[in-house]
């Protein structure tokens, strides 16, 4: 988990962040001023986690790869698997990143530490309700446990993968 454990919590300083995590923090603010909950390092099923997953106000669900050079990007076998678990799927990168190698049909995102932009819209493929409902209950179930870890850092949870 990036933060201490005190309450409310401490916000780390972006030396001590991953570029990819970086960048996350900067997509989850323009989020947040989008009206878009986020929750950094969603876990969707085994060996899947997105690196940042977005809840709107009416239920759409984002997922966000952050890249943070070309050897990372080409070496990510795994993201079309992303596109069943949500309704628009964007790549965030720097603003140095070669963006021609991005795969044209999804979103890009270009954000630093502080902020982003959203240079290109993802398209909308919208969720089965079934598994819109799974997705939703388990970002509310997984964002709640995190929470509560940062109010009680000694608790021993059960079962809920975060």
């Amino acid at each position: 988990m990036f933060f201490d454990m005190t309450f409310p919590p401490t916000i780390p300083p972006l030396c001590t962040l991953s570029p990819g995590q970086t960048l996350a923090r900067g997509v989850a603010r323009a989020f947040d001023q989008l009206g878009l909950a986020s929750v950094a390092e969603m876990p969707l099923r085994p060996r899947l986690r997105a690196d940042l997953m977005a809840l709107g106000r009416k239920g759409e669900i984002w997922i966000v790869e952050c890249k943070s050079s070309r050897a990372d990007f080409t070496s990510d076998r795994k993201w079309q698997g992303y596109l069943e678990w949500c309704d628009r799927y964007f790549w965030a990168v720097d603003g140095a990143f070669p963006t021609e190698l991005l795969p044209a049909d999804t979103g890009l995102i270009v954000a630093d530490g502080y902020g982003a932009e959203i240079l290109r819209e993802a398209p909308y493929a919208p969720l089965a309700p079934a598994r819109r409902k799974a997705v939703t209950l388990d970002f509310a179930r997984v964002a709640a446990q995190r929470l509560q870890g940062l109010r009680d850092p000694g608790r021993t949870g059960a079962g809920l993968r975060a």
